[in-house]
């Protein structure tokens, strides 16, 4: 076979074979980079939207994770035996019983046989949580359960909180008045002083032989901002420090399930908890929905934050899809049901129903998501669907945005989301994408899902710098790029092997039962959503480092492709914005490489700049290095006061380092 090459292509490959990969080429070499800032001139407005936040139900995000829920497991449905993280203790035999169900919702329970017990050696049920129960100092943790027994048992049960290995006892409680038919009983566990642990489990016990059933057992520690069946305060606290401006919800695969059944029904998680009968996820692991639409919706709330609502759109990650047309019109009908359950008032159904469910006022709600990665969708039907619920959200809540969740043709939505996993090389390679996006489409871009992935459980710094280059690129597009979302947000780093708390790695942040921590690709998001202006300011550069890259050969539909030509890639990225009302201009600078790179910085359109200012760098000595659950703040962004600024000045950016400069101009 005789290939043709073009000249350019022929002097590139010239260039590949002389130069190694680790090799850095500079235009002028010896001079230092310059980056030249127009503070008169902007190129548009930094969208107010741009950095959220991402979820799913993948990595025990919520059950184990963000929901406050300690118990694993609570309905008797997870794993195939519903025993996950139950066991039975002092002799008693468990066992999931289908014929004694508490309701139609939760059609099953946990038998407890204890007919054998000894009056010294009590007999019960035991829970692990989630890898173990976080117990605190002087903590109340409230607890709840359904029960009923079998004829003739009236003796109490104690409730405990204790070690794994059954040395410490931190709580009991006793629970009387236990009957032939289903009650709900509560309790509070108090802690003293003591050291906080997480190698600890829920007991209940009898002293008395007999059996009993159990229905979703509960125990919930404070929450953040002490709501009801709300969040874990570290994780919520975390995210509320990256400052983020919206949540995608349910997000993800969780929206699609693996079949339609297994869909985000989202009917089936409002109501009372024993209610709502829960769902296989399709990450492998049972969700009881505790964390259901409203929790999503007082969760934004909790954070001052809008929600990017997804609605199910007929397609399902087993290639399951709805045809358009009238198969699909329930489907529609749930969307705009569920619309009408967010912004609803007490004149409409669904809105009344949020308000018997305990939240009077309607949430505000302006994006609307129709499916997720529809591109996967063999059938090619999602065109057909998307105009289908288009035509009916726009009809009854026209002032709605509708985001498409791949490029269509028979509408023109507001909005694409665009995911993007990648490596840092790659990320780095693509940091300009959005430069040359032309600014006459009128859909803009919604980068829903977007990650480097390097690092696991979580991201190394390579990851954050990788991230920081491409969050250049968004920010500096802010006009076309209205609001992106890295993902996965969470993970249980607890048990790291096949079938364990991870299912997919390189995550935003981590925790166990007790603890958790940003990655330092964490902390370049915060970085960036806290500190920028309102407008992009216009920039140029001049002899930036460069280095040859390889891109790896990708597979489509299973069959290895060509491997792509090498390119010459930069390893410094910035974009500058400015806020209109103050004046002070936000530069932010990416050194991907392992060396200090000196940058003179030229502002242009300004009458001064003070002398004085302040950098915030995020720096490790290694691309590899990073933080993790026993040492959590290896790399964290450092704060420091920089002179001898003005409009001409050089800055020395550290090797593998994120640095943001806060400079006040006139």
């Amino acid at each position: 076979m005789n290939l043709i090459k073009s000249p350019s292509w022929l002097a590139f490959s010239l260039l590949a074979g002389a130069l190694s990969t680790a090799t850095v080429v500079r235009a002028d070499p010896g001079s230092t980079s310059v980056l030249q800032i127009k503070a008169d001139e902007t190129t548009g407005r930094v969208s107010p939207t741009l950095y959220g936040l991402m979820t799913e139900e993948i990595n025990y995000s919520y059950e184990g994770g963000l929901y406050g829920e300690l118990i694993g497991n609570r309905t008797f449905k997870g794993g195939t035996n519903g025993l996950n993280f139950w066991s039975g203790t002092g002799g008693a035999m468990i066992s999931v019983d289908t014929n004694m169900p508490l309701n139609g919702a939760l059609d099953v329970s946990l038998k407890m046989d204890a007919t054998g017990v000894m009056t010294n050696s009590p007999a019960g049920i035991v829970n692990s949580g989630y890898w173990g129960i976080p117990v605190r100092p002087k903590t109340a943790y409230q607890v709840s359960f359904y029960a009923k027994a079998a004829n003739g048992f009236s003796a109490p049960l104690t409730v405990s909180l204790e070690s794994a290995d059954g040395k410490n006892v931190f709580a009991t409680a006793e629970v009387s008045g236990l009957k032939g038919e289903w009650q709900r009983f509560d309790t509070t566990l108090v802690t003293k002083r003591l050291k906080a642990s997480k190698d600890n489990v829920l007991k209940i016990t009898t002293a008395a032989p007999g059996t009993i059933w159990f229905q979703q057992v509960s125990l919930f520690p404070p929450t953040y901002k002490d709501r009801v069946n709300g969040n874990r305060p570290d994780l919520m606290q975390m995210l509320a420090d990256m400052n983020p401006k919206f949540l995608r919800l349910p997000g993800g695969n969780y929206l699609e399930g693996r079949t339609i059944a297994e869909r985000f029904n989202w009917k089936s998680t409002v109501g009372p908890l024993e209610q709502r009968p829960g769902h296989e996820s399709p990450w492998g692991y049972w969700s009881t929905d505790g964390l259901g639409l409203l929790e999503y919706l007082e969760w934004c709330e909790d954070l001052n934050i809008q929600p990017v609502l997804a609605v199910y759109a007929g397609y399902s990650l087993d290639h399951e899809h709805v045809n358009p047309g009238d198969d699909l019109k329930p489907y529609v009908q749930d969307a705009l049901d569920e619309i009408e359950y967010v912004t609803g008032d007490a004149s409409t159904k669904w809105g009344a129903q949020r308000i018997k469910d305990g939240h009077p006022a309607p949430f505000v709600l302006n994006y609307i998501e129709v499916g997720n990665e529809d591109w996967f969708d063999r059938s090619g039907s999602y065109d057909a669907r998307f105009t289908q619920f288009y035509d009916a959200i726009k009809a009854k809540y026209p002032q709605l945005q509708l985001i498409a969740t791949t490029k269509v043709k028979s509408r023109v939505p507001d909005m694409l989301d665009e995911h993007y996993y990648r490596s840092e090389e790659d990320m780095e390679a693509h940091a300009l994408d959005y430069d040359a996006y032309s600014r006459t489409n009128h859909t803009k871009i919604f980068c829903g899902e977007w990650a480097t992935r390097v690092g696991s459980p979580t991201p190394d710094m390579a990851g954050a710098l990788g991230d920081a280059a491409w969050m250049t690129g968004m920010e500096r597009n802010s006009d076309i790029v209205l609001i992106a979302s890295y993902a996965p947000l969470f993970v249980n780093v607890s048990d790291l092997i096949p079938g364990g708390s991870m299912q997919w790695r390189t995550d935003l942040i981590g925790y166990d039962a007790l603890n958790s921590y940003g990655s330092p690709s964490y902390y370049a998001q915060k970085m960036f959503s806290q500190y920028h202006g309102d407008t992009i300011l216009v920039t140029d550069s001049a002899n930036i480092p460069t280095r040859l890259w390889q891109p790896p050969a990708k597979r489509r539909n299973g069959v290895l492709q060509p491997r792509p030509p090498a390119q010459m890639i930069r390893k410094i990225f910035f974009d500058a914005t400015r806020d209109s009302q103050n004046g002070t201009i936000f530069l932010k600078m990416v050194n991907t490489l392992g060396t200090s790179e000196p940058v003179t910085v030229e502002i242009s359109g300004v009458t001064a700049v003070a002398r004085k200012g302040k950098a915030i760098v995020l720096q490790a000595g290694s691309p590899d290095a990073t933080n993790s659950i026993e040492h959590p703040k290896n790399i964290v962004p450092v704060e420091k006061t920089m002179r001898g600024l003005g409009t001409d000045f050089t800055k020395t950016l550290p090797p593998y380092s994120i640095t943001i400069l806060e400079l006040e101009a006139k």
